[in-house]
C-alpha cells in the first residue's frame, strides 16, 4: 500500500517513518519547504526530545535525527511540492517543479502544522507602522536570517514562542520592555516563564493589553493597560516607548486542505475530529501534530504521528463503530474527539485545562454516569495532560456512547 503523507515538519517525519516500519510499500512525504524539519531549524534552544529520544536536543538536532531516519527508511520525499486540492477519495493534485501531479494513495496523514494568529485576528487599535512582527517570524529573522528586528521590544502575549525570544532578544542586546498577557495567568510553560522571564528580569503583566500602536513609519510606542471584563481599566494605561510590537497570541491549525475534503471544523479545536489513531470522518485520512490541535511539546507531536503512521497500515479495513467525547467543565480541549472500540489497547485521552487548578479530579462521564475518574496534583493550561482508559472502563463504551470528560478542584462546588 501507499501512504501519503503531507508536511515535512517533526510530524509528518515521524508519521513518515511509522507508516514505513508498520510495512507500508512506499511512503511519499510532501513538503513545500526547500528542507524538512517544519519550524525546528529555527528553534535553536534546547529542550527538545527530552520524552522521545531521551536528550536534550536543540530544535535543528531534534530535526537531524528525524531527517536521517526519514532517509535511512526509504521513504521517498518531496520537496518544494506543494498539494494545492485534496478531495474526499484521498487523491491530492500536488503542485512540483516537475508539473501538476495527481495522488491516489491508500492513506493520507495531514502534518500541516498551524500558523500563528496575526495581528489583524486580535484588532488592536492604532496605525499600521512597520516593526509589528508575530513572534515566528520574530524567530525566523533572528534565528535564520540574521536581522535584528529591534532595539527597544514589547511582547504581547505570553505563549512560549513569545517567551523564547524575550530571552533570545535580551541576549542579542535587544531591551525588552515587558511581556502582557491578556489572561490571568501565563499562556506558557512554567519552565519558560521563569528561564525566559524570571532569570533576565523581564516583566509579566498578567491581565494587560495592548491598546493602543504609536507610530507612522515605525513602532514609536505602545499603550498598555490592564483588561477587566475584556475592557480597559481607566486609570491602569502606561505608554512603553519601543521601536517593536512582537505578537505571541496563539496557533491556529492549517485545515484549508481539510475543508476542501469535507470534514467539519470544530469551534473549540479549530481542527476536525479524530479517533485515538487520529483518523477523520473519511477513513483512512489523519490529521496529526498541531494541525489536530495544539500541542505543547513536539515530543508530543512525534507521538501522535508515531501512532497516526501505524495505524494507517495496521487499521485498514477495521470496522468502525464509535464513542464520542466533549470537553466540559473546565476543560478546554480534549484530542481524540471519537473513540474507536475494539481496539486492542485502550486509548488515551490527551486534554487542556481551562484554567490553573491545584488538586482536581477529572471525571468521564456517559450522562450523569461516571465511567472513570482519575486525580490530579495540579493543571495548567499550557500543559497537555493525559487521561487513559482502563480496559475495563474502555469495554464499558457501546457504539453512538456521548460522553463528557469534565474537571472540578477537590472541594469545590463546580
Amino acid at each position: 500500500m501507499t501512504v501519503a503523507v503531507v508536511g515535512g515538519g517533526p510530524a509528518g517525519m515521524a508519521a513518515a517513518i511509522s507508516a514505513k516500519k508498520a510495512g507500508a510499500l512506499k511512503v511519499v512525504l510532501i513538503e513545500r519547504a526547500e528542507r524538512l524539519g517544519g519550524v525546528l531549524p529555527q528553534c535553536i534552544h534546547s529542550g527538545f526530545g527530552l520524552s522521545y529520544f531521551g536528550q536534550d536536543l536543540t530544535g535543528p538536532e531534534f530535526a537531524e535525527l528525524l531527517g536521517r531516519e526519514v532517509e535511512a527508511i526509504g521513504v521517498e520525499v518531496w520537496l518544494q511540492s506543494m498539494v494545492t486540492e485534496a478531495y474526499p477519495d484521498r487523491s491530492l493534485l500536488i503542485s512540483r517543479a516537475e508539473g501538476i501531479s495527481l495522488l491516489k494513495p491508500d492513506a493520507v496523514i495531514f502534518a500541516v502544522g498551524a500558523r500563528e494568529r496575526p495581528r489583524g485576528a486580535i484588532a488592536i487599535p492604532g496605525s499600521r507602522p512597520a516593526g509589528i512582527y508575530t513572534a515566528g517570524t520574530a524567530q525566523y529573522m533572528t534565528n535564520i536570517q540574521g536581522y535584528e528586528v529591534g532595539k527597544r521590544i514589547f511582547i504581547l502575549g505570553s505563549g512560549d514562542i513569545g517567551l523564547i525570544m524575550a530571552r533570545r532578544f535580551t541576549l542579542e542586546g535587544a531591551k525588552v520592555e515587558a511581556v502582557a498577557e491578556l489572561m490571568p495567568f501565563p499562556g506558557g510553560l512554567s519552565r519558560n516563564v521563569q528561564q525566559c522571564l524570571k532569570d533576565f528580569g523581564i516583566p509579566l503583566l498578567l491581565s494587560h493589553s495592548v491598546i493602543e500602536v504609536m507610530g507612522r513609519e515605525r513602532v514609536e510606542a505602545v499603550k498598555v493597560a490592564k483588561i477587566e471584563n475584556g475592557m480597559p481599566v481607566a486609570g491602569t494605561e502606561k505608554v512603553y516607548e519601543v521601536d517593536t510590537l512582537v505578537l505571541s497570541v496563539g496557533l491556529l491549525p492549517e485545515v484549508e486542505l481539510l475543508r476542501q475534503m469535507g470534514l467539519t471544523i470544530l469551534p473549540y479545536t479549530n481542527s476536525v475530529t479524530v479517533n485515538q489513531f487520529f483518523e477523520t470522518e473519511i477513513p483512512h485520512v489523519y490529521v496529526v501534530g498541531n494541525g489536530a490541535g495544539i500541542w505543547d511539546l513536539v515530543d508530543h507531536v512525534v507521538v501522535s504521528a508515531s501512532t497516526a503512521g501505524a495505524a494507517s497500515v495496521a487499521n485498514w479495513g477495521v470496522e468502525r463503530s464509535e464513542a464520542f467525547v466533549e470537553p466540559c467543565r473546565d476543560v478546554r480541549l480534549v484530542i481524540p474527539q471519537r473513540i474507536l472500540l475494539g481496539a486492542d489497547e485502550p486509548p488515551v485521552l490527551w486534554f487542556r485545562a481551562g484554567k490553573p487548578l491545584s488538586v482536581s479530579k477529572v471525571t468521564l462521564l456517559r450522562g450523569t454516569e461516571v465511567l472513570a475518574s482519575r486525580g490530579y496534583l495540579s493543571l495548567r493550561p499550557a500543559e497537555m495532560a493525559t487521561f487513559p482508559l482502563r480496559k475495563e472502563h474502555y469495554e464499558k463504551l457501546k457504539p453512538g456512547d456521548r460522553l463528557t470528560l469534565c474537571v472540578s478542584e477537590v472541594g469545590s462546588d463546580a
